[in-house]
This record gives structure tokens, C-alpha cells and sequence, in this order.
């Protein structure tokens, strides 16, 4: 398990972007984790009035923070930047009171470069699915 303390260290992004609360599982090539949604989110002030819905690229994000943990070596050096998002498609729509748990696996890795595929889910069901592309870059 990781908790926000040890996310922060490991990640760079911070409030309003940072979109995992913690770790719940990890093993070499997994990775599960979540994100409360509150209603106080500043992105629901836009994202609709009356009707407030977690924006897909937002989800996306938080995939991708996911995998980012998971593919993160000890050498604070180093970051994984996006290279590529694939084949991502929303089924569900994402409210305050919702956890967003976020599911990641490693699906090839080299030295700069890692590939994964990650799914975001609510109550078990999936909401949202991508493939994503790191590059693994000095700082």
C-alpha cells in the first residue's frame, strides 16, 4: 500500500492535478489505486453546472498518474512523460461521491520507453479504458 505522502514524493504532480489518493495493491508489472471524486473538485464548477460529470481527460489522467507510480524508479532523476494515449473509450459517467479505482498493468518495457494498459472503474464496473505510452526522460 501507498499513501498520499509517499505518492507525492514519487509523483509531481499536486492539487488540483494530482488524481490518486492512494495505492492499494502493487506487484511488479500491477498496479491498483483510487481517487475519491468529491463534489468540491474545482473542475465541477465548469464541468456541468446542475449535472457535474468528471471529465474523461481527467480519468485519463489519473490512468496514466497510475501507471506512472507503477513504472517509477527509485532515480528521482528520471519522470515518465506521456508518449502516447491509445484506444480510449469512456462507458460510464464518473460523479461526486464516486471512488475511481484505477487498474494498471505494465504490457512491455524498455529502458526510456514503457507501455501499459489501464482500466477505471466504480463500484466494479468499468467506466473508462486506454492504452498508454510513457517515455522515461532525465528531470
Amino acid at each position: 500500500m501507498m499513501r498520499i505522502e509517499e505518492i507525492k514524493k514519487k509523483l509531481p504532480h499536486r492539487y488540483p492535478f494530482l488524481l490518486v489518493d492512494r495505492v492499494t495493491e502493487i506487484t511488479e508489472t500491477t498496479l491498483t489505486a483510487y481517487k475519491n471524486v468529491s463534489v468540491n473538485e474545482e473542475f465541477f464548477n465548469g464541468h456541468f453546472p446542475g449535472h457535474p460529470i468528471m471529465p474523461g481527460v481527467l480519468i485519463v489522467e489519473g490512468m496514466a498518474q497510475a501507471l506512472g507510480l507503477l513504472v517509477s524508479s527509485e532515480d528521482e532523476s528520471e519522470i515518465p512523460l506521456f508518449a502516447s494515449i491509445e484506444s480510449a473509450k469512456f462507458k460510464a459517467p464518473v460523479v461526486p461521491g464516486d471512488q475511481l479505482v484505477y487498474e494498471v498493468e505494465v504490457l512491455k518495457a524498455r529502458k526510456t520507453i514503457v507501455k501499459g494498459s489501464a482500466v477505471a472503474k466504480v463500484d466494479g464496473k468499468i467506466v473508462a479504458t486506454a492504452t498508454i505510452m510513457f517515455a522515461i526522460i532525465k528531470k
